[in-house]
C-alpha cells in the first residue's frame, strides 16, 4: 500500500494528511497505522493478516 512513499494507515488506508500516522516496522518493512486503528492490531491482529503476511496471529491471551 505504501507506493511512491506515501503514508497510509495499512487498515483504513487514511493518510498522514488526514490522521496522524505511527510507524512501525514488520519483517524489515515499515509500515503505517492510525490510532483508530493501533487496537485492531492490538487485540484483532487477525484481521490484518492479508495486510501483515506472516504474521504470527496465535492468541496472547494467555501471556
Amino acid at each position: 500500500m505504501n507506493t511512491e512513499n506515501k503514508k497510509v494507515c495499512l487498515n483504513c488506508e487514511r493518510t498522514d494528511e488526514v490522521i496522524p500516522l505511527l510507524q512501525l516496522t514488520f519483517k524489515g518493512e515499515i509500515k503505517h497505522i492510525c490510532p483508530q486503528c493501533l487496537p485492531t492490531l492490538i487485540h484483532k491482529t487477525h484481521l490484518l493478516a492479508d495486510k501483515l503476511p506472516g504474521a504470527d496471529l496465535t492468541s496472547t491471551a494467555d501471556h
